[in-house]
């Protein structure tokens, strides 16, 4: 008889998502998914595991400890901040990522934060609903993206995809990342390698696009805010610590932003006395830029295979490996 390969799915998923990621597994591998984060049952859950893959629930320490069977830690998506990889690697256990699979919808979500907050989407909605036809306060209050300068601040697999995307705006796109691209992907996608300070200066709206690290934990600061252009708007779908949001915050309040579009939060769930949500300028969406329907089933079969390459001895993909396998 041959194994069977269980596979922690920390996550607490709806149904039809459960269905949709079953339904693209080996028939090999038995899913578990979580019914709450609750820590005793998560634990519990990988300890008894030969695979851990997880999208917004925690990889702690105390986890690896416990979970001597597991083989391999795939986070659903890509940011991995929340993976606790000095853990792994004192295990040996390989932590893997999904480069690229979720690169599509973020693009579009990014894409739509920009037009919700140059048109004040939110603010618009709420009028209506409250009763109030904002018409003529939209004619001074909204903008329109076609013309300007576009800024994307990393330009990995969802800041190349937004590029791509967005060029039918007719915007001047530039970027900046630690690692410039060659020159015929820069040509292909019609964007312009900028320093980062020339980056905060000339954008008018400028997107985030980095993981979260160190350098780049609070690299949205009063300092920063303050070398970009007036009546900027800001977008960031990468993660909520990136950004100082008191310091976002007097930048909305003062005038000297625009507005921003906001779908990553430091703590999350965001409570709704956040400081960014007091402003009718900030569209805000709850870290659902990646989290669309019909593309779970193509996030999972990438994490799969890479489960299925681990236990068949085949080498593992490059851009998704964080921690090789192995102490």
């Amino acid at each position: 008889m041959s194994n069977r390969w269980k596979i922690a799915c920390l996550d607490v998923w709806e149904q039809d998502v459960q269905d949709a990621t079953r339904a693209v597994a080996p028939d090999d591998f038995d899913l578990h998914f979580a019914t709450s984060y609750d820590d005793a049952e998560q634990l519990g859950l990988a300890a008894d595991s030969d695979f851990i893959l997880a999208g917004w629930s925690p990889v702690p320490a105390a986890m690896i400890e416990e979970s001597s069977k597991v083989r391999m830690v795939h986070k659903w998506g890509i940011g991995f901040d929340k993976i606790d990889l000095e853990a792994c690697r004192k295990a040996g256990i390989p932590v893997l990522i999904t480069a690229g699979a979720n690169k599509g919808p973020v693009a579009e979500h990014t894409i739509m934060l920009m037009l919700a907050v140059y048109r004040q989407l939110g603010r618009m909605d709420q009028g209506i609903r409250g009763g109030r036809w904002l018409k003529k306060e939209a004619r001074s209050a909204t903008r329109r993206l076609d013309g300007k300068t576009v800024g994307l601040l990393g330009f990995g697999n969802i800041g190349r995809m937004v590029a791509q995307k967005i060029r039918g705006f007719d915007v001047d796109l530039t970027y900046y990342d630690i690692q410039r691209a060659d020159r015929e992907t820069e040509k292909e996608l019609g964007i312009r390698f900028v320093s980062y300070d020339d980056l905060l200066s000339s954008s008018d709206v400028l997107s985030l696009h980095v993981p979260l690290d160190d350098g780049t934990r609070a690299m949205i600061n009063d300092e920063s805010l303050s070398a970009m252009k007036d009546d900027a708007i800001l977008i960031n779908c990468a993660r909520g610590e990136i950004i100082d949001a008191d310091a976002v915050a007097r930048a909305l309040q003062s005038g000297k932003l625009l507005g921003a579009g906001i779908d990553v939060w430091p703590s999350e769930p965001a409570t709704p006395d956040h400081p960014l949500l007091a402003f009718d300028t900030v569209v805000a969406t709850p870290h659902t830029a990646g989290a669309v329907y019909d593309n779970v089933g193509h996030v999972s079969a990438h994490a799969f295979r890479n489960m299925r390459r681990l236990l068949d001895g085949e080498p593992l993909p490059s851009a998704d490996v964080i921690v090789p396998a192995g102490k």
